[in-house]
């Protein structure tokens, strides 16, 4: 099987998550500056902003850098096309079946990788000829599945015969090494980026990932089947005391969420943003370069030691 450093072009095994209003150019280039591989996360991006970031990306660095797109964008299709347009040599995808882009794709030697959270839609797409999965568990921060990463990963490896990246509470060598302990070839990574120099987020934001617990991460949105990991607070509190009503109004439920991403994420709005980040939060302790992120993970792991990796 390649390995994934081969397939990305990067020096570490490592993948920075597509972040939605978080993964920027400025932080897609740090990682992959840093050794990881970097990514642009498209989000609800129109294709204009989408060619901007990729561009400003190109001029921040010369190492290999990829597109993250949300298949439930408007923008999807076009971005799918802008992507072979600009050259982009690997594509994740989620919150969707990139299976009516893939052969373009494929056609236009772009590697495509997207985030699975079962071993059925992992064999689906494994058999379709995408080139790695990210498998993600409910660890996660923002959008989750039911399985946990751990658990999740081994079946995956079991049921595919191509690379298979753990993402989902994972923060340091550890959680690293129990990745590849598992048959993972590499690992994804976001919570603990969130907490880097070059992470865009506001100061507050930072903050409240650095404090926060073992216990301080919520998920809403289950019974309306949109399950989303984020840090508690005000307005978290508030949509799970309107769920218990199960006659209260969809449209309600989204007003009171309606731009709370960029509420926490530009405003540091603690209260009613949507703080999203994963269980590994607990882990991080402090704010530092992404470059001693990706190090502290990657040559403090016990099989680089051993000279496995």
């Amino acid at each position: 099987m390649q390995k994934l450093t081969d397939l990305l072009g990067s020096k570490y095994p490592i993948i920075q998550g597509g972040m939605a209003n978080i993964a920027t150019a400025e932080l897609c280039a740090a990682v992959s500056n840093a050794g990881g591989f970097g990514l642009i996360g498209c989000g609800g991006w129109d294709v204009a902003r989408v060619k901007s970031e990729i561009r400003k990306a190109k001029a921040l660095t010369k190492q290999p850098f990829g597109i993250n797109i949300m298949l439930i964008s408007p923008y999807a299709e076009a971005i799918s096309d802008l992507v072979i347009e600009e050259r982009i040599e690997v594509v994740t995808t989620g919150a969707g079946n990139p299976g009516i882009y893939l052969k373009k794709w494929q056609d236009a030697g772009i590697k495509v990788i997207p985030v699975v959270p079962s071993v059925a839609y992992a064999k689906r797409l494994a058999k379709k000829g995408v080139d790695a999965l990210i498998v993600e568990g409910t660890e996660a921060g923002g959008h989750v599945g039911e399985l946990t990463t751990f658990t999740l990963v081994p079946q995956v490896v079991d049921a595919v015969d191509i690379p298979v990246i753990a993402a989902g509470g994972i923060a340091d060598y550890r959680g690293f090494d129990a990745a590849i302990s598992l048959g993972a070839s590499g690992v994804q990574i976001g919570t603990v980026l969130l907490a880097s120099e070059e992470c865009p987020i506001h100061a507050n934001y930072k903050a409240r990932v650095v404090s926060a617990r073992d216990t301080d991460t919520i998920v809403t949105g289950r019974n309306t089947g949109a399950p989303v990991r984020v840090i508690k607070n005000k307005m978290a509190r508030q949509y799970l005391k309107l769920t218990e009503d199960k006659n209260v109004p969809l449209a309600e439920l989204e007003k009171l969420t309606l731009g709370s991403l960029k509420k926490a994420v530009f405003e540091g709005n603690m209260d009613d943003g949507s703080i999203m980040a994963g269980q590994s939060a607990g882990i991080v302790k402090s704010i530092r370069p992404v470059k001693t992120i990706l190090e502290s993970i990657y040559e403090q792991s016990y099989y680089v030691k051993a000279g496995v990796l």
